[in-house]
């Protein structure tokens, strides 16, 4: 009985402290009344400890995991991009954008329902281990992987260096095999060329070609080298390869577009509420690149990828060939919390120069090339360094056989504005 009076109190305790901090916010706004606040604190604390007294799962719902779950649920229904960071996602969250981390060292992607290893990264434990471009990761360690988003991916396949990871995979239809994967120090590069391996050849003479994975802290210093050893080739004229790049740093993607752009030049603006401008990026580089550009693009583009393309296309710095964007043109901010946890919250919209929004509308190329998901793969399977013994002669086949329709148009609007120069 002492027990229950204690979580009781404990809980109007934690309700008060609530309804004190959003006292403030709604006295200003006007939009709710405190009895209405304290009203809805009282309800929460009295379905948690409902929760906590009949759930079958006693192991679920101690009261750690319930405020985790009520602060996920209340920040994911705002949108699909706003979030709850516990201490675990939240060091992940810091580890990926530093470009450094302990895991397998595999790009992966979902496809019908499954984990799908799209590339392992060259040097890295999964490549050595023999894992393959196109394996269905169907189990991690005894758990099936059926369902999983990526982030579910990333919390069991990231670990310290030195532990030990089994992967069931599927090859083919029916061939599945275990491998077993000791986790290692992962350093990721952002920027690389066609086939991943860093030597950043010219595709063909005065033609470059680089492709941004992500925008992480070093893409601007990992770009400029690449475009440097490029020109000491005697590059004329770039392809800039922004295909299935989900984004990433806001400032990064404002450090890209300034290469090629004059000093002064506004890149993108957010606004939040009631239209109010929150920043403008504006272009703060000497040494600017005048070179003719051609931007690859797809549906995986997204966020910081669409400010590249959009303020690139705007000042028609570039024309886009491939497929309309994602259309996540939004601002999401992190604001640390004490106990090394933290929140994602949208917080503004991003604008091309000319003013368009990206949010929920994304870029239009200037040259629309259609490419499955299927023709993706095939192609990223027959640049990637893995073997491709695992698979069938007809598979084989179909994949040292597959084209990309958008690049070869690419490359042949450089040809033409090579010879009009």
């Amino acid at each position: 009985m002492k027990q229950r009076v204690l979580h009781g109190l404990l809980i109007l305790v934690l309700a008060a402290n609530l309804y004190v901090g959003t006292r403030h916010y709604l006295n200003s706004a006007e939009t709710t009344g405190h009895g209405e606040v304290y009203g809805q604190m009282h309800k929460f604390a009295q379905v948690m400890e409902q929760v906590r007294k009949h759930y079958v799962d006693e192991s679920k719902v101690n009261y750690d995991n319930l405020f985790d779950a009520a602060l996920d649920g209340m920040l994911y229904k705002l949108d699909p991009h706003s979030a709850y960071l516990n201490p675990k996602k939240h060091e992940v969250l810091k580890s990926d954008t530093q470009q450094q981390f302990g895991g397998i060292g595999v790009l992966i992607s979902i496809r019908a329902e499954w984990l799908t290893v799209i590339e392992p990264m060259e040097g890295g434990p999964s490549l050595k281990a023999g894992v393959r471009s196109g394996d269905k990761i169907i189990k991690i360690d005894d758990q099936s992987t059926k369902g999983f988003k990526i982030q579910d991916a990333v919390d069991h396949l990231r670990g310290e260096p030195g532990t030990k990871v089994t992967l069931t995979v599927q090859r083919g239809k029916d061939t599945e095999k275990e491998i077993e994967i000791t986790r290692a120090i992962i350093k990721t590069k952002s920027v690389r060329d066609l086939r991943g391996r860093g030597d950043f050849d010219l595709l063909e003479s005065g033609i470059g070609y680089i492709r941004i994975t992500s925008f992480s802290g070093k893409t601007d210093t990992e770009l400029e080298a690449a475009l440097v050893k490029q020109e000491e080739a005697d590059m004329k004229g770039l392809i800039l390869d922004l295909r299935d790049n989900p984004g990433g740093l806001l400032n990064q993607s404002a450090r890209v577009a300034e290469k090629f752009v004059k000093r002064g030049q506004l890149i993108v603006s957010t606004e939040g509420r009631g239209e109010q401008i929150q920043e403008k990026l504006i272009s703060q580089a000497d040494d600017v690149r005048d070179l003719p550009i051609v931007l690859l693009v797809n549906g995986g583009s997204a966020s910081a990828s669409e400010i590249v393309a959009g303020c690139l296309q705007d000042l028609k710095r570039a024309e886009l060939v491939g497929m309309k964007t994602y259309g996540k043109g939004s601002v999401q901010t992190i604001l640390p919390l004490r106990d090394g946890s933290a929140i994602r919250i949208t917080t503004a919209k991003y604008y091309t120069p000319s003013h368009k929004v990206i949010h929920e509308k994304g870029i239009e190329p200037d040259h629309v090339i259609e490419m499955t998901p299927e023709q993706m793969r095939d192609m990223s399977l027959q640049r990637s360094p893995a073997s491709l013994d695992s698979f069938s002669e007809e598979e084989i086949k179909r994949i040292k056989a597959a084209t990309d329709p958008q690049l070869d148009k690419a490359l042949e609007l450089m040809r033409d504005q090579l010879k009009a120069q």
